[in-house]
Order: structure tokens, then C-alpha cells, then sequence
């Protein structure tokens, strides 16, 4: 029977745990900021502790770190990590800088289930869901470099990378706790933004749970557009979608970020902006136009530009904040699923 580890744990399973030990409760908040700190990898780093106590968490317990297996740099000052995994499969983080903030994009699973047509990930289909140590240790490990690297922190988390986080509730909800508690990594609510493709039941469940920033990949507000990209669109439709929208609980000042990716001839026209804006009346939200990122494998094309301003412009008419985010890291394998994709591509029988 393998040791649980403890990075899974969050503050109040970890007291249960000091419980099951006899040990008095002071102990928790002990070896929860431990556990998070830069460079600890082992009990026997918790000075405060006594030895004897450090010889017996050993005996019943571990703590896992991640350490990045592939580091990328792109010209752009875009990061790309890749972590292997203790069964072999990859998952992978991109750092993005921007002025003197860092932004982290995060995976929630190896894989993704979703199946959406212009999303490398993907391609892959899900392998399995990343446990809370998993999601919590790729922030910890690019923390510890940036460190390193004199570089500043992480200022933004989001959850962007590998996978539908939302597919992977229970434990997305244990590795927020980790996140904002103020003996883990300490990050506000107001930087950590979670992104889904569209799971209605769990939006409203999310919501109710958390107070972290919720995004949701939308593309198209017409069915037969999202259909075709996003096959969960089948299953909730567009006016599910934005009923749970409607309904989600957000915090005073909170808006929902919606993420339009913009494809040539497909879901950029101006009759799509209008459609856009109209049925996005009522929602209190913020758009982010996605010019795509043209990728080897995949139909979709980028708009030129007098196209997405042409978008842009219709929204804003409609009195919307819409900004423009530009792909990085063009110059390495930044796009999700890409590093992955290579390794089960190497691996596939000739």
C-alpha cells in the first residue's frame, strides 16, 4: 500500500491526518508551510520538527516535487515546461511575461476528454487527472526557478493549460485551497482565473465553492458553429451555456471572461460580432479576442488583421471591454499539447 502524500492534502485533511498521528493540532499549520516553501523535498528540512517526529512522517506519509524534464525559451520571453510525470506521461505549464508580471498557465489533466477541433490537446484524448500535488507542484517548481533566476514570482495563475479543469473538480478545488491559503502559495482570488469549455452542472457547482476568476471558452454563440468545434456544445448547448452564465454566482466587481477564439471564415464575420454581443446582453463579462495561432495538423487560419479590428470594433460599440490577446511563443512548442504530442508521436510502433 503506497504512503499518501501529503501535497494532496489541504489544510483541513492534513489536520485530519496530524489527527490519526495523536499529534497535538499545532502540528497542521507546522507541516503545511513547510511543505509549500521554496526547495523543501523532504521531511527531514522541517528543523522545527522534532527527529522523531520527522522519522515517523517518513514511515507514514511522503511529499512529491515536480522538476521540469524540458525548460523552452522563446525569444518573446515565453517559457515552456514540461514535467514527466511518475507514470511517464507529460504534462506541461507556460510562463508568460508581461511588463514585470509573470502569468502561469497551468494543466489540470494529462490530456483532455473534449475533443475540441482547433485545440491540440485535444488530439491526445484524456489519459487521467492530475492529483492536487500535480497541479499544485508545476506552480511550485517555475516559482522555484524564477526564484533561482532572480526573476521575480508569479503574479496570475491560469488554467488554460492541458485539460478541462472542471472535468477534474474534486481535485481542482483541493489545489485552489493549497493556492490561496495563506500558509500554502498565498495567492488572491483576484489572480487565479479557471477556464472550461462549457460543463453547465459543474459551473454552477464551481461557483458555488469558489470565488476565483471563471473563464469560458465560448468561439461561437451559434449551435451549429459550436457543434462543429466544441463537441460539448451537443450536450449543453449555447443557451444552457449562457442561462449558467447568467446564473453563476459572482463576487461584487467580478466579471466572467469570455475567450473567443477568432478563425477565418468560420466565426469572425460582423453578423458573428453582432450575434456576440447580442446574446451576451445581461451577463457582466469582459471578451478576449484569440487571433489563432496557426498550427501544423489543424484547417483553422488566422483573420487579418482588418478583420479582428473590424470585431473588435463592433463590440465595443455595443459598450463591451474587449481586448486582443496575442499568441506567444511562436518560436517554441508554447501551444498546449504540443510537447506531449511529440512524445506520443516518438513513441507511437513504426
Amino acid at each position: 500500500m503506497s504512503l499518501p502524500d501529503l501535497k494532496n492534502f489541504d489544510r483541513a485533511r492534513l489536520a485530519a491526518f496530524v489527527s490519526e498521528l495523536d499529534l497535538p493540532a499545532f502540528r497542521t499549520a507546522q507541516i503545511f508551510s513547510w511543505l509549500y516553501r521554496p526547495g523543501t523535498v523532504s521531511f527531514q528540512q522541517m528543523t522545527d520538527i522534532s527527529k522523531q517526529l520527522r522519522a515517523e512522517l517518513e514511515q507514514r506519509a511522503t511529499i512529491t516535487t515536480l522538476t521540469p524534464s524540458v525548460i523552452e525559451r522563446s525569444k518573446d520571453g515565453t517559457i515552456k515546461f514540461a514535467f514527466e510525470l511518475a507514470d511517464s506521461h507529460l504534462i506541461e505549464s507556460v510562463l508568460i511575461p508581461e511588463g514585470e508580471r509573470n502569468t502561469l498557465c497551468v494543466s489540470s489533466q494529462v490530456g483532455c476528454a473534449m475533443g475540441c477541433g482547433f485545440c491540440l490537446t485535444g488530439g491526445l484524448g484524456l489519459r487521467r487527472n492530475l492529483l492536487p500535488s500535480e497541479i499544485v507542484g508545476q506552480v511550485q517548481a517555475i516559482r522555484d526557478q524564477l526564484l533561482a533566476e532572480d526573476k521575480g514570482g508569479i503574479n496570475n495563475l491560469v488554467f488554460m493549460g492541458m485539460g478541462e479543469p472542471l472535468a477534474n473538480l474534486d481535485n481542482l478545488l483541493v489545489a485552489l485551497d493549497i493556492l490561496l491559503d495563506q500558509g500554502g502559495l498565498d495567492f488572491s482570488d483576484r489572480r487565479i482565473t479557471v477556464s472550461t469549455c462549457g460543463l453547465v452542472p459543474q459551473m454552477l457547482r464551481f461557483g458555488a465553492a469558489s470565488r476565483v476568476n471563471l473563464a469560458v471558452s465560448l468561439h461561437s454563440v451559434r449551435n451549429d458553429i459550436r457543434d462543429k468545434l466544441m463537441p460539448v456544445n451537443r450536450t449543453y448547448p449555447v443557451e444552457a451555456l449562457l442561462q449558467a452564465c447568467r446564473e453563476y454566482p459572482l463576487a461584487p466587481r467580478k466579471r466572467i471572461m469570455f475567450e473567443y477564439i477568432l478563425l477565418k471564415d468560420i466565426n469572425d464575420s460582423d453578423t458573428d460580432a453582432r450575434e456576440l454581443a447580442m446574446k451576451l446582453r445581461g451577463i457582466r463579462c469582459k471578451i478576449n479576442l484569440l487571433p489563432y495561432n496557426e498550427t501544423d495538423g489543424l484547417p483553422y487560419r488566422r483573420p487579418d488583421r482588418g478583420r479582428i479590428e473590424n470585431f473588435q470594433q463592433i463590440l465595443w460599440q455595443h459598450n463591451y471591454t474587449v481586448l486582443v490577446r496575442e499568441s506567444r511563443g511562436g518560436d517554441i512548442s508554447a501551444a498546449c499539447g504540443q510537447l506531449a504530442g511529440k512524445r506520443l508521436r516518438a513513441d507511437a510502433p513504426v
